[in-house]
């Protein structure tokens, strides 16, 4: 594999990932991915099914070690802290690292009480009034504030897709995370809600380091900075989105985006 350019500079790194290796038994998964990711930003993993981005992703917060039979090897630091040392908390890690999944999965409560759950177990002594403000904030941030009535008679599974989405964005903010993990967080969407979801995206970007996972390449040109082509564990290419999508380095992320396979 060539050396691959990387556009985002030390300092402004919110994840850096140096020779990463992932197994899920015999299989591997990665092959030595290296990348850094930029602070205040949006970077789409994109490659056909089955190349790796998923894995990657939920690398980031460890979600993978949900399996008996993952191995992992190499580095993942975020805010400077390599987060496979073994004295790192997990619980500690998914608060900072916040992730939201291809299909909204709002408790079975109402709205506040969706917000408020993390805040409960992560801050057990916080008062009423400071708990409802970072509800209150947290609709406010994703564009639900106006639209759902009461929030504490308001039942999450009754949203709509869109709005349930949305509503698992808001569960991750009052718990103050550095950065959002996003599994194709439109693929259960119609193009009305794909667009208000992408609107929050642009709305987030600047405050969050995003990582975002999709299959659909329009999308990855308008709501990224930066895109990251995987292939067969392996990472080809990173750059601007712009210039990843115009003048690709390497000519199997060209065929991709081009649609020639995958």
């Amino acid at each position: 594999m060539n050396e691959t350019p990387q556009p985002t500079d030390a300092a402004n790194c919110s994840i850096r990932v140096t020779d990463l290796s992932l197994w899920y038994g015999s299989f591997q998964a990665l092959k030595r991915v290296s990348l850094r990711v930029r602070q205040s930003a949006i970077t789409a993993l994109i490659g056909p099914s089955g190349c790796g981005k998923t894995t990657l992703l939920r690398c980031f917060n460890r979600m993978n070690e949900r399996y008996s039979n993952v191995r992992t090897d190499g580095r993942v630091e975020i805010m400077d802290r390599n987060i496979y040392d073994p004295d790192v908390s997990l619980i500690e890690l998914r608060k900072a690292v916040g992730m939201v999944f291809q299909r909204p999965n709002p408790m079975p409560l109402s709205v506040y009480d969706n917000i408020a759950f993390g805040l409960r177990i992560h801050s057990p002594d916080l008062g009423a009034r400071t708990e409802a403000e970072a509800v209150e904030k947290a609709l406010q941030e994703v564009f639900l504030a106006k639209s759902i009535g009461d929030p504490r008679r308001t039942r999450a599974t009754s949203l709509q897709l869109e709005q349930q989405q949305k509503l698992c964005i808001a569960r991750l903010l009052p718990l103050k995370p550095e950065v959002l993990l996003m599994d194709e967080p439109c693929s259960t969407l119609d193009a009305e809600g794909t667009e208000a979801v992408e609107e929050l995206l642009d709305n987030l970007r600047a405050r969050y380091t995003i990582v975002i996972v999709t299959h659909n390449m329009a999308q990855a040109r308008r709501v990224s900075d930066e895109s990251v082509f995987m292939l067969s564990g392996e990472m080809i290419e990173h750059d601007a989105t712009a210039t990843l999508f115009v003048k690709p380095q390497d000519r199997r992320t060209e065929e991709y985006i081009e649609g020639r396979y995958g």
